[in-house]
Protein backbone atom coordinates (compact mmCIF):
# COMPACT_ATOMS: atom_id res chain seq x y z
CA UNK A 1 0.00 0.00 0.00
CA UNK A 2 1.32 3.44 -0.93
CA UNK A 3 2.14 5.86 1.85
CA UNK A 4 -0.27 8.80 2.26
CA UNK A 5 0.65 12.04 0.55
CA UNK A 6 0.53 13.84 3.89
CA UNK A 7 1.43 11.77 6.93
CA UNK A 8 1.86 12.15 10.66
CA UNK A 9 3.55 9.00 11.92
CA UNK A 10 2.61 8.44 15.56
CA UNK A 11 5.16 6.28 17.34
CA UNK A 12 3.15 4.55 20.05
CA UNK A 13 6.32 2.85 21.25
CA UNK A 14 7.79 6.27 22.00
CA UNK A 15 4.56 7.29 23.71
CA UNK A 16 4.67 4.22 25.93
CA UNK A 17 8.31 4.88 26.80
CA UNK A 18 7.48 8.48 27.74
CA UNK A 19 4.54 7.41 29.91
CA UNK A 20 6.70 4.79 31.59
CA UNK A 21 9.51 7.27 32.27
CA UNK A 22 7.22 9.98 33.62
CA UNK A 23 5.27 7.56 35.81
CA UNK A 24 8.54 6.47 37.38
CA UNK A 25 9.48 10.09 38.06
CA UNK A 26 6.21 11.14 39.70
CA UNK A 27 5.54 7.93 41.67
CA UNK A 28 3.87 7.32 44.06
CA UNK A 29 1.54 9.94 42.58
CA UNK A 30 -0.94 8.63 40.04
CA UNK A 31 -0.68 9.72 36.41
CA UNK A 32 -3.37 11.30 34.26
CA UNK A 33 -2.52 11.41 30.56
CA UNK A 34 -4.17 14.44 29.00
CA UNK A 35 -5.65 13.56 25.60
CA UNK A 36 -7.64 16.74 24.95
CA UNK A 37 -7.65 18.23 21.44
CA UNK A 38 -7.32 14.77 19.87
CA UNK A 39 -4.30 14.05 22.10
CA UNK A 40 -2.53 17.26 21.05
CA UNK A 41 -3.08 16.24 17.43
CA UNK A 42 -1.74 12.71 17.89
CA UNK A 43 -5.02 10.75 17.93
CA UNK A 44 -6.93 10.53 21.20
CA UNK A 45 -8.29 7.00 21.02
CA UNK A 46 -5.03 5.33 20.06
CA UNK A 47 -2.97 7.39 22.50
CA UNK A 48 -5.43 6.81 25.35
CA UNK A 49 -5.45 3.06 24.81
CA UNK A 50 -1.65 2.87 24.73
CA UNK A 51 -1.26 5.09 27.80
CA UNK A 52 -3.72 3.08 29.88
CA UNK A 53 -2.08 -0.15 28.75
CA UNK A 54 1.23 1.29 29.94
CA UNK A 55 -0.19 1.86 33.42
CA UNK A 56 -1.59 5.40 33.44
CA UNK A 57 -4.47 5.54 35.91
CA UNK A 58 -6.46 8.47 34.47
CA UNK A 59 -7.26 10.29 31.24
CA UNK A 60 -7.98 14.00 30.99
CA UNK A 61 -10.01 15.89 28.38
CA UNK A 62 -11.55 19.34 28.17
CA UNK A 63 -15.03 18.67 26.74
CA UNK A 64 -17.62 16.08 27.67
CA UNK A 65 -17.88 15.22 23.97
CA UNK A 66 -14.21 14.24 23.97
CA UNK A 67 -14.79 11.98 26.97
CA UNK A 68 -17.87 10.37 25.41
CA UNK A 69 -15.89 9.64 22.23
CA UNK A 70 -13.36 7.71 24.32
CA UNK A 71 -16.15 5.74 25.97
CA UNK A 72 -17.71 5.00 22.58
CA UNK A 73 -14.35 3.59 21.49
CA UNK A 74 -14.44 1.14 24.40
CA UNK A 75 -12.08 2.94 26.76
CA UNK A 76 -13.30 2.34 30.31
CA UNK A 77 -10.52 4.04 32.29
CA UNK A 78 -11.33 6.93 34.66
CA UNK A 79 -11.75 10.22 32.79
CA UNK A 80 -11.92 13.81 34.02
CA UNK A 81 -13.44 16.58 31.88
CA UNK A 82 -13.40 20.19 33.06
CA UNK A 83 -14.46 22.97 30.68
CA UNK A 84 -18.25 23.20 30.33
CA UNK A 85 -20.65 25.46 28.48
CA UNK A 86 -24.11 26.23 29.82
CA UNK A 87 -25.63 23.39 27.80
CA UNK A 88 -22.98 20.77 28.59
CA UNK A 89 -24.63 17.36 28.97
CA UNK A 90 -23.83 16.47 32.58
CA UNK A 91 -26.34 13.63 32.50
CA UNK A 92 -24.54 11.90 29.62
CA UNK A 93 -21.24 12.30 31.44
CA UNK A 94 -22.59 10.81 34.67
CA UNK A 95 -24.24 7.95 32.78
CA UNK A 96 -20.85 7.19 31.21
CA UNK A 97 -19.00 7.28 34.53
CA UNK A 98 -17.04 10.45 33.70
CA UNK A 99 -15.82 12.76 36.46
CA UNK A 100 -16.90 16.39 36.12
CA UNK A 101 -14.49 19.21 36.87
CA UNK A 102 -16.51 21.83 38.76
CA UNK A 103 -15.57 25.52 38.88
CA UNK A 104 -18.81 27.37 39.74
CA UNK A 105 -21.88 27.16 41.97
CA UNK A 106 -24.06 26.72 38.88
CA UNK A 107 -22.05 23.72 37.75
CA UNK A 108 -22.15 22.24 41.24
CA UNK A 109 -25.94 22.61 41.44
CA UNK A 110 -26.38 21.05 38.00
CA UNK A 111 -24.20 18.09 38.96
CA UNK A 112 -26.31 17.54 42.06
CA UNK A 113 -29.53 17.49 40.02
CA UNK A 114 -28.67 14.78 37.48
CA UNK A 115 -29.99 11.26 37.83
CA UNK A 116 -27.45 8.90 39.30
CA UNK A 117 -24.48 9.79 41.43
CA UNK A 118 -22.19 12.38 39.86
CA UNK A 119 -18.52 12.22 40.77
CA UNK A 120 -16.93 15.65 40.74
CA UNK A 121 -13.53 17.24 41.18
CA UNK A 122 -13.61 20.84 42.34
CA UNK A 123 -11.18 23.21 40.66
CA UNK A 124 -9.90 26.21 42.60
CA UNK A 125 -8.19 29.23 41.06
CA UNK A 126 -4.82 29.57 42.77
CA UNK A 127 -3.49 32.27 40.48
CA UNK A 128 -3.85 31.31 36.82
CA UNK A 129 -7.01 33.45 36.57
CA UNK A 130 -8.83 31.05 34.27
CA UNK A 131 -11.62 28.70 35.37
CA UNK A 132 -11.78 27.53 38.96
CA UNK A 133 -13.65 28.87 41.96
CA UNK A 134 -12.13 32.05 43.39
CA UNK A 135 -10.60 32.02 46.88
CA UNK A 136 -13.31 34.25 48.37
CA UNK A 137 -16.06 31.86 47.22
CA UNK A 138 -14.29 28.54 47.73
CA UNK A 139 -15.38 28.00 51.32
CA UNK A 140 -19.06 28.35 50.52
CA UNK A 141 -18.76 26.11 47.45
CA UNK A 142 -16.99 23.45 49.53
CA UNK A 143 -19.72 23.61 52.18
CA UNK A 144 -22.47 23.24 49.59
CA UNK A 145 -20.64 20.33 47.95
CA UNK A 146 -20.27 18.64 51.35
CA UNK A 147 -24.00 19.04 51.95
CA UNK A 148 -24.81 17.48 48.58
CA UNK A 149 -22.40 14.65 49.36
CA UNK A 150 -24.09 13.96 52.72
CA UNK A 151 -27.42 13.84 50.92
CA UNK A 152 -26.03 11.26 48.50
CA UNK A 153 -26.53 13.49 45.48
CA UNK A 154 -22.89 13.46 44.36
CA UNK A 155 -19.40 12.51 45.46
CA UNK A 156 -16.38 14.79 45.66
CA UNK A 157 -13.44 12.77 44.41
CA UNK A 158 -10.89 15.53 44.04
CA UNK A 159 -9.76 19.10 44.53
CA UNK A 160 -7.39 20.52 41.95
CA UNK A 161 -5.84 23.55 40.32
CA UNK A 162 -3.28 24.47 37.65
CA UNK A 163 0.13 26.09 37.92
CA UNK A 164 0.92 29.16 35.83
CA UNK A 165 4.57 28.10 35.33
CA UNK A 166 5.56 31.72 35.83
CA UNK A 167 8.65 30.91 37.90
CA UNK A 168 9.63 28.93 40.98
CA UNK A 169 8.51 31.59 43.47
CA UNK A 170 5.14 32.00 41.79
CA UNK A 171 4.61 28.24 41.57
CA UNK A 172 5.45 27.80 45.25
CA UNK A 173 2.98 30.55 46.10
CA UNK A 174 0.30 28.72 44.13
CA UNK A 175 1.14 25.49 45.93
CA UNK A 176 0.70 27.31 49.25
CA UNK A 177 -2.67 28.66 48.14
CA UNK A 178 -3.71 25.21 47.00
CA UNK A 179 -2.77 23.63 50.33
CA UNK A 180 -4.88 26.27 52.07
CA UNK A 181 -7.82 25.51 49.75
CA UNK A 182 -7.58 21.77 50.48
CA UNK A 183 -7.54 22.53 54.22
CA UNK A 184 -10.66 24.63 53.77
CA UNK A 185 -12.34 21.80 51.86
CA UNK A 186 -11.53 19.40 54.68
CA UNK A 187 -12.87 21.88 57.24
CA UNK A 188 -16.11 21.89 55.28
CA UNK A 189 -16.33 18.12 55.70
CA UNK A 190 -14.90 16.94 52.38
CA UNK A 191 -12.35 14.14 52.19
CA UNK A 192 -11.10 14.20 48.58
CA UNK A 193 -9.00 11.21 47.58
CA UNK A 194 -7.22 13.17 44.83
CA UNK A 195 -5.36 16.45 45.13
CA UNK A 196 -3.69 17.55 41.91
CA UNK A 197 -1.93 20.71 40.83
CA UNK A 198 1.00 19.87 38.55
CA UNK A 199 1.16 19.20 34.84
CA UNK A 200 4.38 18.08 33.13
CA UNK A 201 6.32 21.28 33.84
CA UNK A 202 5.36 21.50 37.49
CA UNK A 203 5.93 17.81 38.12
CA UNK A 204 9.48 18.03 36.76
CA UNK A 205 10.50 21.39 38.21
CA UNK A 206 8.66 21.40 41.55
CA UNK A 207 8.48 17.87 43.02
CA UNK A 208 6.42 19.08 45.99
CA UNK A 209 3.58 19.82 43.59
CA UNK A 210 3.07 16.18 42.56
CA UNK A 211 0.66 15.41 45.42
CA UNK A 212 -1.74 12.52 44.66
CA UNK A 213 -1.86 12.81 40.88
CA UNK A 214 0.01 14.53 38.05
CA UNK A 215 -1.64 15.57 34.79
CA UNK A 216 0.85 14.71 32.05
CA UNK A 217 0.23 16.43 28.75
CA UNK A 218 3.07 17.59 26.53
CA UNK A 219 5.61 15.26 28.17
CA UNK A 220 3.67 12.18 27.07
CA UNK A 221 4.13 13.30 23.49
CA UNK A 222 7.88 13.52 23.95
CA UNK A 223 8.14 17.30 23.94
CA UNK A 224 9.64 19.55 26.58
CA UNK A 225 7.60 22.23 28.37
CA UNK A 226 10.79 24.20 29.06
CA UNK A 227 12.57 26.74 26.89
CA UNK A 228 16.07 25.70 27.94
CA UNK A 229 15.86 21.93 27.67
CA UNK A 230 14.73 19.65 24.88
CA UNK A 231 13.19 16.20 24.75
CA UNK A 232 16.47 14.31 25.05
CA UNK A 233 17.45 16.34 28.13
CA UNK A 234 14.33 15.02 29.85
CA UNK A 235 14.73 11.44 28.63
CA UNK A 236 11.72 11.73 26.30
CA UNK A 237 11.20 10.79 22.64
CA UNK A 238 9.02 12.86 20.26
CA UNK A 239 6.01 10.83 19.20
CA UNK A 240 4.97 12.61 15.98
CA UNK A 241 6.89 12.77 12.71
CA UNK A 242 5.24 14.97 10.06
CA UNK A 243 6.08 14.43 6.41
CA UNK A 244 4.72 14.69 2.88
CA UNK A 245 5.81 13.44 -0.50
CA UNK A 246 7.36 15.79 -3.04
CA UNK A 247 4.70 16.35 -5.72
CA UNK A 248 6.57 18.64 -8.10
CA UNK A 249 10.23 19.21 -8.99
CA UNK A 250 11.29 21.90 -11.45
CA UNK A 251 14.46 23.62 -12.56
CA UNK A 252 14.25 27.43 -12.65
CA UNK A 253 16.66 30.22 -13.59
CA UNK A 254 18.29 32.70 -11.23
CA UNK A 255 16.07 35.48 -9.85
CA UNK A 256 12.88 33.43 -10.13
CA UNK A 257 10.19 34.63 -7.74
CA UNK A 258 8.81 31.91 -5.48
CA UNK A 259 5.30 31.76 -4.00
CA UNK A 260 3.04 34.69 -3.16
CA UNK A 261 4.56 38.14 -2.99
CA UNK A 262 7.96 36.97 -4.27
CA UNK A 263 9.39 37.27 -0.77
CA UNK A 264 12.00 34.77 -1.95
CA UNK A 265 13.93 34.91 -5.22
CA UNK A 266 16.34 32.22 -6.31
CA UNK A 267 19.96 33.37 -6.01
CA UNK A 268 21.07 31.15 -8.92
CA UNK A 269 19.73 28.53 -11.29
CA UNK A 270 18.26 25.95 -8.97
CA UNK A 271 15.77 23.15 -8.32
CA UNK A 272 12.51 23.81 -6.50
CA UNK A 273 10.63 21.02 -4.69
CA UNK A 274 6.94 21.40 -3.89
CA UNK A 275 5.60 20.01 -0.60
CA UNK A 276 1.78 19.56 -0.36
CA UNK A 277 1.32 20.91 3.17
CA UNK A 278 0.05 24.38 3.96
CA UNK A 279 -1.73 26.42 6.55
CA UNK A 280 -4.93 24.45 5.87
CA UNK A 281 -3.01 21.52 7.36
CA UNK A 282 -1.75 23.51 10.33
CA UNK A 283 1.58 24.61 8.89
CA UNK A 284 2.14 28.07 10.39
CA UNK A 285 2.34 30.82 7.76
CA UNK A 286 4.62 32.62 10.20
CA UNK A 287 7.24 29.98 9.41
CA UNK A 288 7.55 31.18 5.82
CA UNK A 289 11.15 31.41 4.58
CA UNK A 290 12.47 30.17 7.91
CA UNK A 291 11.28 26.72 9.06
CA UNK A 292 13.53 23.70 8.40
CA UNK A 293 12.64 20.74 6.19
CA UNK A 294 14.64 17.53 5.76
CA UNK A 295 14.73 15.87 2.32
CA UNK A 296 16.89 12.81 1.68
CA UNK A 297 18.88 13.40 4.85
CA UNK A 298 19.67 17.06 4.23
CA UNK A 299 18.02 20.04 5.90
CA UNK A 300 16.79 23.04 3.89
CA UNK A 301 14.57 26.02 4.66
CA UNK A 302 11.13 26.86 3.32
CA UNK A 303 11.56 29.21 0.36
CA UNK A 304 8.96 31.97 0.29
CA UNK A 305 5.52 32.04 1.79
CA UNK A 306 3.57 29.06 3.07
CA UNK A 307 0.33 28.86 1.08
CA UNK A 308 -2.95 27.21 2.00
CA UNK A 309 -2.03 23.80 0.60
CA UNK A 310 1.70 23.86 -0.18
CA UNK A 311 5.12 25.38 0.20
CA UNK A 312 8.34 25.38 -1.83
CA UNK A 313 11.86 24.32 -0.89
CA UNK A 314 14.91 25.48 -2.85
CA UNK A 315 17.18 22.41 -2.92
CA UNK A 316 19.90 23.93 -5.11
CA UNK A 317 21.64 21.34 -7.27
CA UNK A 318 20.79 18.40 -5.02
CA UNK A 319 18.96 15.47 -6.57
CA UNK A 320 15.34 15.34 -5.49
CA UNK A 321 12.68 13.35 -7.30
CA UNK A 322 8.93 12.99 -7.24
CA UNK A 323 7.80 10.85 -4.32
CA UNK A 324 10.75 11.65 -2.06
CA UNK A 325 9.62 12.49 1.48
CA UNK A 326 9.99 15.91 3.01
CA UNK A 327 10.15 15.57 6.80
CA UNK A 328 9.11 18.75 8.58
CA UNK A 329 9.74 17.59 12.12
CA UNK A 330 10.17 14.47 14.20
CA UNK A 331 12.75 13.07 16.59
CA UNK A 332 15.93 15.16 16.25
CA UNK A 333 17.93 12.11 17.35
CA UNK A 334 17.25 10.74 13.86
CA UNK A 335 18.74 13.82 12.21
CA UNK A 336 15.50 15.59 11.30
CA UNK A 337 14.21 18.96 12.55
CA UNK A 338 12.21 19.04 15.78
CA UNK A 339 8.89 20.58 16.71
CA UNK A 340 10.98 22.97 18.82
CA UNK A 341 12.80 24.10 15.66
CA UNK A 342 9.47 24.81 14.02
CA UNK A 343 8.19 26.62 17.10
CA UNK A 344 11.23 28.87 17.06
CA UNK A 345 10.79 29.58 13.35
CA UNK A 346 7.11 30.46 13.82
CA UNK A 347 7.50 32.38 17.07
CA UNK A 348 5.33 29.98 19.05
CA UNK A 349 5.58 26.88 21.27
CA UNK A 350 5.93 23.20 20.44
CA UNK A 351 2.45 22.50 21.88
CA UNK A 352 0.90 24.56 19.08
CA UNK A 353 3.03 23.03 16.32
CA UNK A 354 1.76 19.48 16.91
CA UNK A 355 -1.77 20.30 18.07
CA UNK A 356 -2.66 22.37 15.01
CA UNK A 357 -1.94 19.60 12.46
CA UNK A 358 -5.22 19.22 10.58
CA UNK A 359 -7.44 16.33 9.47
CA UNK A 360 -6.13 16.20 5.88
CA UNK A 361 -2.94 14.74 7.34
CA UNK A 362 -3.27 10.97 7.72
CA UNK A 363 -2.28 9.63 11.14
CA UNK A 364 -0.32 6.42 10.81
CA UNK A 365 0.11 4.61 14.13
CA UNK A 366 3.37 2.73 14.55
CA UNK A 367 3.21 0.13 17.34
Amino acid sequence: MARPTREARIDLGALRANVRALRAIVAPAQTMIVVKADAYGHGAIEVAAAAIDEGAEWLGVVDISEALALRAAGISAPILTWLHGDDADFQAAVDAGIDLGISTFTQLDRAAQVDGHAMIQIKVDTGLSRNGVEHAQAGELFRRAAEFEREGRLGVRGVWSHLANAGEDEDREQLSRFDAAVAEAESAGLRPELRHLAATAGALSLPESRLDLVRVGIGAYGLSPFDRSGSADLGLRPVMELSAEIVSVKRVPADSGVSYGYTYRTPAETTLALVPLGYADGIPRAASSSAPVSINGKTYRISGRVAMDQFVVDVGDDEVTLGDRAILFGDPATGVPSADDWAEAAGTINYEIVTRIGPRVTRVFVP
